[in-house]
């Protein structure tokens, strides 16, 4: 029986690819903790962002080009992961969030919060170390959706984030009396922002993932000054027309110097119970957003009166319904969008150039 050594096994490991970041697992150093007894064969494959979307390939195509070595009787694939560092420094931010990205869009009752809540439960579920961020100062119903009604005790100067599904949260909406409106000007709402980023206990984050309210206000405009974001993604309805709003979202950020990370298409359509889809609100203004603009398309998320019950009772649906079609969607956005992250992290991309196409 032959004899197999290391040099072979990482031999049969140079053929097999990660496919987001086209290179080999040995070019990238993904191979991890490589040991040998006998014919048994165990590794570590650590993994860009343990949401990768192609995990379950990565294993099973390590394992099986293993195999074919001669004398190699077992083969046991340990899957991890270690988020890469955009590179970005957020000097506000008393602990390191290697990754921040903004969810946005132009116009109010896209469920862009709604999203933005799941995209972050989804990757918490995967394993990452996820915060949430609503710096929708005026309207905040984050704490809503994930059935959150106070913050934990402050620790001297510092405010606890407050944690459920996985995540860590911080909202306006946990800091004033349930009712109160907020009537505030620029610089408060620049100022209750600063306070997110730099008074809050977040712990090392791989992704903070930011709510921002509709439109192009003070709100963005103080995000994109007070904390380097990795990109933002814009969430919009299918109706052609919402494509001059969601238009004006990706001009703001663009201007910004923000990278674009994509488009998703909310509320895309209705499933019938015959499995034929209704168009409630149109169809295609999503992908001809992102063909108008060279931008990449994330994804469609369906209609589910699941989703707002869900939001009303705190309950988000890639937790209370994770086998539907609404929470296989955005747990499959919620993959790519954090691919896309690793990518350009690793690859130095500090921006994705949009135009708009009149």
């Amino acid at each position: 029986m032959a004899t197999v050594t290391k040099e072979s096994i990482l031999q049969a490991l140079s053929a097999v690819q990660e496919p987001d970041l086209g290179q080999d697992l040995v070019t990238l150093n993904m191979v991890r903790n490589l040991e040998i007894e006998g014919g048994n064969v165990s590794f570590t494959v650590m993994l860009t962002t343990p949401a990768c979307p192609f995990r379950v390939k990565i294993e099973r195509d390590s394992k099986e080009a293993v195999m074919k070595i001669d004398g190699v009787k077992s083969v046991t694939v340990k899957m991890d992961s270690d988020v890469p560092n955009d590179g970005r420094m957020r000097g506000l931010v008393k602990t390191p969030i290697r990754n921040a990205i903004a969810v946005g869009s132009g116009k109010g009752g896209v469920g862009k919060s709604t999203v933005a809540v799941n995209l972050a439960v989804a990757l918490a579920q995967s394993g990452a170390r996820v915060g949430l961020m609503d710096a929708d100062i005026y309207g905040p119903n984050t704490p809503t959706m994930l059935g959150v009604e106070k913050l934990p005790p402050p620790q001297g100067q510092r405010l606890i984030p407050a944690e459920a599904y996985g995540l860590k949260m911080i909202s306006m909406g946990l800091l004033v009396k349930p009712g109160q409106p907020l009537i505030w000007r620029g610089p408060m709402l620049n100022s209750a922002i600063r306070q997110f980023l730099g008074d809050v206990e977040w712990g090392e984050l791989d992704y903070l993932i930011v709510d921002l309210p509709p439109g192009t206000g003070d709100a963005s405009l103080s995000l994109a000054q007070s904390l380097p974001l990795s990109g933002a993604v814009i969430v919009t309805l299918p109706q052609l027309v919402s494509l001059e709003d969601a238009g004006r979202g990706l001009n703001m950020f663009k201007t910004l110097e923000v990278p674009i990370l994509g488009i998703i298409e909310n509320m895309s359509y209705l499933e019938l119970p015959d499995g034929t889809h209704m168009d409630l609100f149109g169809t295609g203004g999503g992908e001809h957003l992102a063909q108008a603009t060279n931008t990449p398309f994330l994804g469609k998320v369906p209609i589910d009166q699941n989703v707002r019950i869900g939001g009303d009772t705190g309950k988000p649906i890639v937790a209370s319904h994770p086998d539907s079609p609404v929470a296989k969607s955005l747990r499959e956005i919620a993959e790519s969008l954090a691919a896309k992250v690793s990518v350009a992290a690793l690859s130095g991309k500090n921006e994705v150039p949009i135009s708009i196409v009149e």
